[in-house]
């Protein structure tokens, strides 16, 4: 059931985001829905804040006040246990039908990374495996696992081309 779970946003009245994640919590643990309700996000930043005598300090500070994400699976009895949760005022999207968050969106507010294992380094000879210049092969310059990014210098009409490519679009030759 859990692989049918999303990402949704719920509205709180502000500074109550805490208390309406610990109260889901506790209602899911009571009742046992574990494998429907998955996780609660309350982004938050650290920002330095100067006070009027000068002092810095490092503070917390909500990204998106009013709102707890949560990953779950959709139904009437989740909708229902989340709606009823003193604090909420409601789910993001039309009056009753919540619109789940896009996966850019999730991985964007980095609320879930995808692992992708590369099985190059730089130096490597390898081939494209996807995209237009499919069956192309060349050496591995540079890789970038944060933006998803390897840089190929790849043989074109007799002269060599840098390309950028994601990291699953190519591998290594034997």
């Amino acid at each position: 059931m859990s692989e049918n779970a999303k990402w949704y946003v719920i509205h709180t009245y502000s500074g109550y985001e805490n208390a309406v994640k610990t109260s889901i919590e506790k209602f899911v643990n009571g009742r046992g829905m574990e494998d429907m309700i998955l996780r609660m996000e309350i982004p938050v930043e650290t920002v330095k804040e100067v006070s009027e005598s000068g002092e810095a300090k490092e503070v917390e500070r909500k990204v998106f006040p009013g709102y707890v994400l949560i990953k779950m699976v959709m139904t009437d009895d989740t909708w229902h246990l989340v709606r009823n949760v003193r604090g909420v005022t409601g789910f993001v999207g039309t009056a009753n039908k919540p619109i789940p968050l896009t996966e850019e969106e999730v991985l964007a507010m980095g609320m879930e990374k995808h692992e992708i294992v590369v099985g190059y380094n730089v130096g490597n000879h390898v081939r494209i495996v996807d995209g237009p210049l499919a069956s192309f092969t060349g050496v591995v310059e540079d890789i970038e696992p944060e933006k998803n990014q390897v840089s190929v210098m790849v043989s074109m009409f007799g002269r060599e081309t840098p390309v950028e490519l994601e990291l699953d679009q190519v591998e290594v030759l034997n």
